[in-house]
């Protein structure tokens, strides 16, 4: 498969002398064009930090990170994020907001008719795909959480990135809207093509969402462990109790445990116990 996105020896460090905190280490990871990565670990990792530098909005300390073979050295146009909190402009509508970003490059452009033509389209169609239509012309404080993200993802979708980044997206709503929404992103997936990296803490979400499943681990952050996740393209709901599904549930969440230190931390608690009880 053809690699996408290059991740080269990239280390990040904040902070100076002995306030230095290391937030990545050594992290090394090929991404392929059009796969649906998920990252997990406990928190203080470095998979948000990670996340950020892939999308240009956090430096490198040292290495490289490369998209289609050129080295990233900021934000672009091929790549779009999408965030926890939904930052919607609560003047605009929801078919406005969508539109803003290219509204704005219009304007700056001098953009023919054609080309603002072409972008009502667009923005009709994705307003189709999320669910959006018959909330067009709505604010953003008449909707729900989870249609307040999928007009997010919509307007960041707008403008055709080749990656699509996202850092705990469903992590502010319901299990059952979390579950429309993870259906959804699949769908989005299939139709717009894009390579995905999501950034989540959900096990379970991370299994059902991903291709593969990145456990990073933290004190310093690091890239610990690589799951191939075994289950068809397509997904439904019926296979988070499959044996291959739990199983990989299991191990994650033993990994994650023994990485964080939380493993030894329940030893610990047990042997104080039985010598409580004893």
């Amino acid at each position: 498969m053809t690699t996408k996105i290059a991740i080269r020896n990239c280390n990040k460090i904040f902070g100076e002398g002995d306030k230095q905190v290391v937030a990545l280490q050594d992290a090394n990871l090929d991404i392929a064009q059009n796969e649906f990565v998920t990252f997990v670990g406990a928190s203080g990792c470095g998979k948000s930090t990670l996340l950020r530098m892939i999308g240009g909005l956090e430096t490198l300390s040292s290495g490289d990170i490369s998209i289609g073979g050129q080295s990233i050295d900021g934000p672009g146009i091929d790549r779009a994020m999408v965030f926890q909190h939904y930052s919607l402009y609560p003047w605009l509508t929801v078919r406005e907001n969508i539109r803003f970003c290219r509204q704005l490059k219009a304007h700056t452009d001098d953009r023919s008719s054609a080309d603002v033509e072409a972008a009502s389209g667009r923005a009709d169609a994705l307003l189709n795909l999320m669910g959006l239509s018959k909330s067009a012309h709505s604010y953003p404080n008449q909707l729900s959480g989870g249609m307040q993200q999928r007009v997010a993802i919509a307007r960041a979708l707008m403008g055709r990135p080749e990656i699509l980044l996202m850092d705990e997206p469903f992590g502010a709503l319901d299990a059952q809207t979390r579950e429309v929404m993870h259906d959804l992103t699949c769908a989005v997936h299939k139709i717009e093509r894009a390579t995905i990296v999501f950034v989540t803490h959900d096990v379970e979400e991370a299994i059902y969402l991903g291709d593969r499943v990145v456990l990073m681990a933290p004190r310093p952050g690091r890239i610990d462990t690589v799951f191939q996740v075994p289950l068809p393209e397509k997904r439904d709901k019926s296979m988070k109790h499959s044996p291959e599904f739990l199983k990989m549930k299991l191990e994650i969440l033993d990994r994650i445990r023994e990485t964080s230190g939380m493993k030894t931390d329940l030893e610990q608690l047990e042997k104080l116990s039985a010598l409580a009880h004893g």
